[in-house]
């Protein structure tokens, strides 16, 4: 039971090194802060615990459904390792080099004009927090886990996807609910050195899944020209 215990620690210490630079609650506070401002107290309150619910429930869903769903479509884990990559990549080179903030601000503000009191689902969930390489690289990973079976127990592997949803979640919740403390404390520029240290994790975790992609991509193709041959 110890051995499975650590088995749980590490890879919910795993997913959360790789999670939360793409998650990235720091954009999030900053449209939360500023698309807010016309919000009441209890608006914001109310936004804030939907938004919580939407990230968790967006991350269990994207585990859970979106490699059946990309099977469905015809879309190999290689496929999806590769784009989600270059998608992780993009995004890790856009907090390297950020836009102006009232750019992305007045862009979300676009999203948003629609429903202007609420931000809970667009823009902080989607694609703020849940974005296009938040799900590629839960789906590439929900593949890793299902071949994973002879070396962790089941119910880790069951486990580990519902606790790395509910912190990342929380952690969420926690920054969003002090983002003007945490605004105060470590000031707009500590905020930005932080984002941008989290691009450049990410885009080394983009060119890891790109190698593992191009790898198994050439394996196959080996593997398709040896068959006639033997």
């Amino acid at each position: 039971m110890q051995t499975e215990l650590m088995q749980l620690f590490k890879l919910t210490g795993l997913g959360l090194a790789f999670l939360l630079p793409l998650a990235n609650p720091l954009t999030s506070m900053v449209l939360y802060l500023s698309l807010g401002e016309s919000l009441t107290a209890q608006q914001k309150q109310q936004q804030l615990r939907q938004a919580t619910l939407y990230v968790i429930a967006s991350l269990l869903v994207t585990y859970y459904a979106g490699l059946w769903i990309t099977s469905a479509m015809g879309i190999s884990v290689v496929d999806m390792r590769i784009a989600g990559g270059l998608i992780v990549a993009y995004i890790g080179f856009r907090m390297l080099f950020p836009p102006a903030i009232s750019d992305v601000v007045s862009q979300a503000a676009d999203q948003n004009n629609a429903a202007s009191n609420n931000i809970a689902f667009v823009p902080l969930t989607l694609p703020s927090t849940v974005g296009p390489g938040t799900m590629a690289l839960v789906i590439s990973a929900s593949s890793k886990m299902a071949g994973m079976r002879d070396q962790y127990a089941e119910w880790v592997l069951w486990t580990v996807p519902v606790i790395l949803a509910l912190l990342i979640g929380l952690l969420f919740f926690i920054c969003l609910r002090s983002s003007l403390s945490i605004v105060k404390l470590i000031g707009h520029n500590g905020v930005d050195a932080i984002s941008r240290i989290m691009g450049f994790l990410l885009v080394c975790m983009a060119v890891q899944l790109v190698l593992e992609g191009g790898q198994q991509y050439a394996a196959s193709l080996l593997t398709h020209h040896a068959g006639p041959a033997s």
